[in-house]
C-alpha cells in the first residue's frame, strides 16, 4: 500500500467514513491512477476532466455515479493532498428527479400475505411496518426493542445517527412470536438459525423479490421499496412531515419533503399499517400450544 493511499484511508477512518464509502473513494482514485500510469500527485485537473468525461460515456455513467466519483476525487486532493477548491469549476451533470414506482397498501398485503416463511415475513414487516432501510434491519437485535414504550430504535443508522420509530403493535406481536419460535439469543436476522452471523442485505433483497413474484407484483424496485411505501402510506394517512423526517432519519427536511409530491393526498400520529394485515392469523395457525408472548 502506497503512503498516499494508506494517509488517505487513516483519514476517512478518522472521520469515521462507511466502510462502503471508503471502498468506493479508494476505487475512484485507483482507476484514476491507472489510467494514466502515473502518481495522482501528478495528474492534472484538466486530465482528471477528461478522464471523468471519457469513461462515464464509454460506461454509461449514472448521473449518481459521476457524483460520488467527483466527491472521491475531491476529497483526496482538497484533504490528503491539501489542494483547495479542486475541480470545483467542473460542471457536473444534472440528476434526473425520478419518481419510484410506488407500491400501494393493497399490494404491500398481498406480498406479506402470500410469505410463508416466518423469518421473511418478519423482515419484510419490519421494513415496512417502520420504514427500515435493508441496512438497518438485518442487523436489529432484541435491545434495539422498547416493548413498553412501543419504540424501536435504530443504530448508527446512515449517516452514523440513533434514533426511535413508533412500534405498532401490530408488529411488536409478530416479533416476539418469531423471536419465540426461532429461540434467537441476540440478532433478529441471522444468516442460518444458529450462527451469529447478520443475514446479508442481498439476502434480503432476494427474500423480497421472491415475495413480490409470488403475490404477481411487477413493478420495479427492491426491498427499499417498502419503506417508500411506509412514508408515502404514512403521509397519506396525516403523519406530519417534520414526524416522517425524523422517523426515517433524514438530516435535511426537504429530502423527506420528496414524498410529498409522490403521494396523491396527503391529508396526527404515527398508523399501525399492519393493523389490516393482522400478522395474529400467521401465529395461531402456526404457534405451539406452550408458546409464551414474554419477550
Amino acid at each position: 500500500m502506497t503512503s498516499l493511499r494508506q494517509k488517505m484511508l487513516d483519514l476517512m477512518t478518522f472521520r469515521q467514513f462507511a466502510p462502503k464509502t471508503c471502498q468506493v473513494y479508494l476505487s475512484a482514485v485507483t482507476r484514476l491512477t491507472s489510467y494514466y500510469h502515473r502518481s495522482p500527485e501528478h495528474i492534472s485537473s484538466e486530465e482528471i476532466k477528461q478522464w471523468l468525461i471519457g469513461i462515464s460515456s464509454e460506461r454509461k455513467w449514472s448521473a449518481s455515479t459521476i457524483h460520488q466519483t467527483l466527491m472521491a476525487l475531491k476529497f483526496f486532493y482538497e484533504q490528503v493532498l491539501k489542494k483547495s477548491n479542486f475541480l470545483s469549476d467542473f460542471q457536473l451533470p444534472k440528476r434526473p428527479q425520478k419518481i419510484p414506482v410506488l407500491l400501494t397498501q393493497k399490494e404491500v398485503y398481498a406480498i406479506l400475505h402470500t410469505t410463508r416463511n416466518l423469518k421473511h415475513l418478519t423482515l419484510l414487516s419490519l421494513c415496512y411496518g417502520c420504514g427500515l432501510r435493508a441496512s438497518e434491519a438485518v442487523v436489529l437485535t432484541q435491545n434495539d426493542i422498547d416493548s413498553e414504550r412501543l419504540l424501536l430504535r435504530v443504530v448508527q443508522g446512515k449517516g452514523r445517527k440513533d434514533r426511535n420509530i413508533p412500534l405498532s403493535p401490530s408488529l411488536l406481536r409478530l416479533l416476539r412470536y418469531y423471536w419465540k419460535t426461532w429461540e434467537l439469543k441476540h440478532y433478529f436476522f441471522c444468516s442460518t438459525q444458529k450462527k451469529k452471523k447478520t443475514l446479508g442485505i442481498s439476502s434480503a433483497q432476494k427474500i423480497f423479490k421472491q415475495a413480490k413474484a409470488k403475490a404477481h407484483i411487477d413493478k420495479e424496485g427492491g426491498i427499499h421499496g417498502l419503506r417508500h411505501a411506509y412514508a408515502t402510506h404514512q403521509l397519506e394517512q396525516g403523519l406530519p412531515i417534520h414526524q416522517l423526517q425524523l422517523f426515517l432519519g433524514h438530516s435535511d427536511v426537504r429530502v423527506t419533503m420528496k414524498y410529498l409530491h409522490w403521494v396523491p393526498r396527503a391529508q396526527v400520529i404515527a398508523s399501525d399499517l399492519l393493523e389490516q394485515f393482522t400478522p395474529d392469523e400467521f401465529i395461531m395457525k402456526t404457534r405451539p400450544e406452550n408458546y409464551n408472548e414474554q419477550f
